[in-house]
C-alpha cells in the first residue's frame, strides 16, 4: 500500500497521466455525431436511406475527420461550405448548409454576402440560383425580405472605394496581363475589377475584408484557378489570413470538391507560403533628411506617429527604420522597404504620410532619395 502510494504521489509529481487520454484526434465517431447534431438538429450515422454505407463513410469523413482539420470556426466552416457548394452549383447541397450556417449563428446577411461575394467569380446567373436557393431557407425560417442593404458605395465613389482596397490586397492590379488586348479593351476589364469586384462587392458590410477573401480563396479552389490562386494567396495574407487559416479553408472544401483540386490547391498555398513577398519586386531607398535642430523634437514626433500608421496599416510598407546619427542627430536616415512600386506610391497617398509631409515640410532642410539595391535580396529583417 505505501508502495502504490508513493508510486501514485511520484506520478502526480511528474504531470504523469494516470487515466488513458481521449485519443487524438478525438473520436471521428462521437464528434460526427456531435457536429451533425449542432449543424442539422438531427441523428447522424442511423443507418437508414437507400444508401447507408456511403453516408456513413460521408458523415465520418465530413463531420468527424474534416471538422477536426485546422482551427476554423463553425462559423467559418460553414461559409467556406455554402461558397463552395454555390460555386459548384449543387443547389440541393447548399440548401441544406445554408440551415445549418444559420444553425450556427452565420446571420442572414451574412449568408446573403457570401452568396453576392461569387458572382465575380462564377457570374451572375449561378449566383442568382445560389441566392434563390437561400432565399427559400430565409422563406422556411419566417425571415423576411428583402434584408437591409449592405452597400457603401455609390457612382461617385465606387471606384475610389474599391481602388483604395485593391491597391492594398493587389497592387498594382492587373495591368501587365491586360497589356495588349485588342482594341485597347484590357483597360476596361482592369477599371472593371477596380470598380464591380472590388468597389461594389467588396465595400459592402457585414463580412470583413479577411473573410472575403478567404472564402475567395475557396471559390478559386473549387475553380481550379491557377494562377488566381497564387495571388489571391498573398492577398490573403496582406488581409490577414496566416497560411494555416488558408490551408484549413481549402481542406474543408475538400469532401465537395474532391482531392485533385484540393492537392493543387495546397500546392500553390505551399510553394507561395515558400516565397511570401517577390523579394524582385521589392523598392528599397535609403532617405537621408537633415532637419533644422531647432525642430528636431517636433519632426520626430510626426515622424514617429507616421511610421507607426505606416506599419500599421499599410501591408505594402514592409519596413521604416529610422535612425539619427549619434553626433549629429538632425541627420536622419530612413531605410524604405516596400513590396514593390506600386505599394510606395499607394503609400504616398496615405492621409497619414500627407499629415507628415505638410506638416515637417518647413522643419526639412535637405533631402536625399537613394534608391537601393540589397545584396541578400530575401534576408529578413528580425
Amino acid at each position: 500500500m505505501r508502495l502504490t502510494l508513493l508510486t501514485l504521489l511520484f506520478m502526480l509529481a511528474q504531470g504523469l497521466p494516470l487515466l488513458a487520454q481521449k485519443p487524438q484526434p478525438t473520436d471521428r465517431i462521437e464528434t460526427c455525431k456531435q457536429n451533425y447534431a449542432t449543424l442539422f438538429g438531427g441523428e447522424a450515422l442511423t443507418g437508414k436511406g437507400t444508401d447507408p454505407e456511403m453516408m456513413d463513410i460521408l458523415q465520418k469523413f465530413i463531420f468527424g475527420e474534416v471538422f477536426q482539420t485546422g482551427n476554423l470556426s463553425l462559423k467559418q466552416r460553414e461559409l467556406i461550405t455554402c461558397v463552395t457548394l454555390a460555386t459548384l452549383q449543387t443547389l440541393p447541397q447548399l440548401k441544406s448548409h445554408a440551415g445549418a450556417a444559420l444553425n450556427v449563428g452565420v446571420t442572414p446577411i451574412e449568408l446573403r454576402e457570401a452568396m453576392y461575394l461569387t458572382a465575380p467569380y462564377i457570374g451572375f446567373p449561378k449566383m442568382l440560383n445560389a441566392v434563390g436557393t437561400v432565399n427559400e431557407v430565409f422563406r422556411e425560417q419566417g425571415i423576411s425580405l428583402p434584408l437591409e442593404s449592405a452597400g457603401r458605395v455609390d457612382e461617385s465613389n465606387r471606384h475610389e472605394k474599391g481602388a483604395a482596397i485593391q491597391d492594398k490586397l493587389y497592387p498594382g492590379g492587373i495591368s501587365q496581363v491586360m497589356v495588349g488586348i485588342p482594341g485597347d479593351m484590357g483597360k476596361d476589364v482592369e477599371r472593371f475589377l477596380t470598380d464591380y469586384f472590388f468597389g461594389d462587392i467588396y465595400t459592402r458590410g457585414a463580412l470583413d475584408l479577411q473573410t472575403r477573401e478567404l472564402l475567395g480563396y475557396c471559390i478559386l479552389t473549387t475553380l481550379e484557378a491557377d494562377s488566381q490562386l497564387q495571388s489571391h494567396y498573398h492577398g490573403n495574407i496582406l488581409a490577414g489570413n496566416t497560411p494555416k487559416t488558408i490551408t484549413a479553408a481549402v481542406i474543408q472544401a475538400l469532401p465537395y470538391i474532391g482531392f485533385p483540386a484540393t492537392i493543387k490547391a495546397l500546392r500553390i498555398i505551399k510553394q507561395e507560403s515558400a516565397n511570401p513577398i517577390p523579394a524582385k519586386d521589392n523598392l528599397v531607398r535609403l532617405s537621408k533628411i537633415t532637419v533644422d535642430p531647432a525642430r528636431l523634437d517636433a519632426y520626430n514626433a510626426f515622424l514617429k506617429e507616421e511610421i507607426e500608421a505606416s506599419m500599421r496599416l499599410e501591408p505594402g510598407v514592409l519596413t521604416l527604420y529610422a535612425t539619427a546619427e549619434k553626433d549629429a542627430p538632425h541627420k536622419v536616415t530612413i531605410l524604405e522597404i516596400y513590396a514593390n512600386r506600386a505599394a510606395y506610391e499607394s503609400h504616398l497617398k496615405t492621409p497619414h504620410f500627407q499629415k507628415y509631409k505638410q506638416s515637417t515640410l518647413q522643419m526639412v532642410k535637405g533631402l536625399e532619395l537613394v534608391d537601393s539595391t540589397p545584396l541578400i535580396p530575401r534576408l529578413k529583417i528580425k
